[in-house]
C-alpha cells in the first residue's frame, strides 16, 4: 500500500515534467499509444502526490505523442491542483460531473489509437469499463513501461532509501539493545512502530517479532506469545520516509544460543555477505540469488531457504527488479534491491538477514549499516 510524503519531500514539478516525458518515450518505444494511469505508486511517481483510490475515477493519461491529461471528479479538483501546484500547467486538467461519463472522456483523449497500457493495479471495475471504452484498440499492461523507469533510481531517490535505511536502522539498535524475554511479540512490535516514527518515518508499515517457532514463518504476524530464553527471534521492520521504503531485518537469541543454532546463523551470515559482495554492474540477478542459495544449500539447509534473495525497494516496499534464480535481467547502477537469505526449520525457529543493497558503477553499497552478528539478548 503507498502512502504519500509531505509536501515538503516531494521533487521539483521540473523533475515530474521530465518524468511523464520519459514515460511517453518509453510507452513509444514498446508500441504503446497511451498510457492510463489511476491512483497508485505510478500515479504519485509521475504526479508527485496521492490522489485518494475512490470508486470515481481518477486517470492521468499519458499519450505517446501529445501532452498529457488527468481526468478526476470535479470534487477532487481543488485537492490536485494544489498538491499539483505548478505542474498543473504540464496537464489538461479535466474534472468531470456527478452525472459525467468519465470513461468516455478518457475514449475522446484516445480515440484512433491501436494500444493503450494500463496501471497494474488498476481496480477490476475500472479496466473493464475502459477496455470496453476503447475498444478496437489492445489493451495491455503498463507495467513493464513503468519499471523501466522505477527501477533505475536517481541520486535524489538513493538518497532517500539512505535515510529511510538509517532511520530503520536507528530503531533496529534500540530494539536489539533492550530486554525482549517476557514482553509479547506484539507490545515488542507496537514499540518498534513508535521507534520508527521517532527516527522520522511518517510511516511504520511493518514491524514482524517472530519468536521461537513462529520465526520460521518469514511473514508471521507478531502475537499475544510470550518471548522467553532459548528463543530465537527475527525483528523485520520498515516503513516510509519522505515517500521512499526502508526495510531491514535481524535475528537475536535470547540467551546463549545452541551450536546446531550458531552453526546454521554462521552459514546464513557468510551467505546474506557473498550475496552482497556479488553485488555489481552486468551481473544478473540469478546469480546474486545463486550466490546466496549455493552456501545454504551445500551447508545442508537448501530446503529450508524457501523464499527468493531479495526485491527492488523505492516508492512500494516490494517492486523491481527481483533477486531471484528466474530473473536474468543484469544489474545496472541505480538498483536497489534487499538481500534477504533465510533459513526456517518448521516447528523450531528460523533466521533472517536483510539489507537494502543498490548497485553503484563501483559495486553494491549497503545502505543498512547494523551489524549482522547474531543479536544475544535477554
Amino acid at each position: 500500500m503507498t502512502t504519500e510524503a509531505p509536501a515538503a519531500s516531494r521533487f521539483s514539478a521540473t523533475e515530474y515534467r521530465n518524468r511523464m516525458r520519459r514515460a511517453a518515450a518509453a510507452a513509444a518505444e514498446r508500441s504503446v499509444d497511451a498510457l492510463l494511469i489511476t491512483p497508485s505508486s505510478d500515479y504519485l511517481y509521475l504526479l508527485g502526490y496521492q490522489a485518494p483510490a475512490l470508486e470515481r475515477l481518477t486517470c492521468l493519461v499519458i499519450p505517446a505523442e501529445g501532452e498529457p491529461s488527468l481526468v478526476l471528479p470535479r470534487l477532487e479538483e481543488p485537492l490536485a491542483r494544489h498538491r499539483l501546484g505548478d505542474l498543473a500547467d504540464a496537464l489538461q486538467v479535466i474534472a468531470w460531473d456527478e452525472t459525467d461519463d468519465p470513461f468516455h472522456l478518457v475514449q475522446i483523449l484516445v480515440s484512433g489509437v491501436m494500444r493503450v497500457a494500463v496501471q497494474d493495479q488498476m481496480w477490476a471495475r475500472f479496466a473493464l469499463r475502459l477496455q470496453a471504452a476503447v475498444d478496437p484498440a489492445q489493451m495491455v499492461a503498463a507495467g513493464p513501461t513503468m519499471s523501466s523507469l522505477r527501477r533505475i533510481k536517481s541520486a535524489d531517490e538513493v538518497d532517500r532509501l539512505r535515510a529511510a535505511a538509517a532511520a530503520a536502522d536507528s530503531a533496529m539498535r534500540t530494539i536489539t539493545a533492550e530486554r525482549l524475554s517476557g514482553r509479547t511479540e506484539a507490545e515488542v512490535s507496537g514499540h518498534i512502530r513508535e521507534l520508527l516514527r521517532e527516527a522520522g518515518h511518517e510511516t511504520a508499515g511493518f514491524a514482524i517479532v517472530a519468536s521461537g517457532p513462529n520465526a520460521a514463518s518469514p511473514h508471521h504476524e507478531a502475537g499475544e506469545r510470550v518471548i522467553q530464553a532459548g528463543d530465537a527471534i527475527v525483528v523485520d521492520i520498515g516503513g516510509s520516509l519522505a515517500g521512499y521504503c526502508s526495510d531491514t531485518s535481524r535475528t537475536a537469541f535470547v540467551g546463549e544460543p545452541p551450536a546446531e543454532f550458531g552453526a546454521l546463523y554462521a552459514v546464513l551470515r557468510e551467505a546474506q555477505a557473498a550475496a552482497c559482495e556479488a553485488v555489481r554492474p552486468g551481473v544478473p540477478c540469478s546469480e546474486i540469488d545463486a550466490v546466496a542459495r549455493d552456501i545454504i544449500e551445500e551447508a545442508g539447509h537448501g530446503e529450508a531457504f524457501i523464499h527468493r534473495t531479495g526485491h527492488g525497494i523505492g516508492l512500494e516496499t516490494h517492486e523491481e527488479p527481483y533477486i531471484v534464480a528466474s530473473n536474468p535481467e543484469p544489474l545496472v547502477a541505480g538498483h536497489a534491491f534487499s538481500v534477504e537469505p533465510g533459513i526456517y526449520i518448521r516447528d523450531t525457529w528460523g533466521a533472517r538477514i536483510e539489507d537494502i543493497v543498490v548497485c553503484t558503477d563501483a559495486g553494491g553499497e549497503r545502505l543498512n549499516t547494523t551489524s549482522t552478528e547474531l543479536y544475544i539478548v535477554e
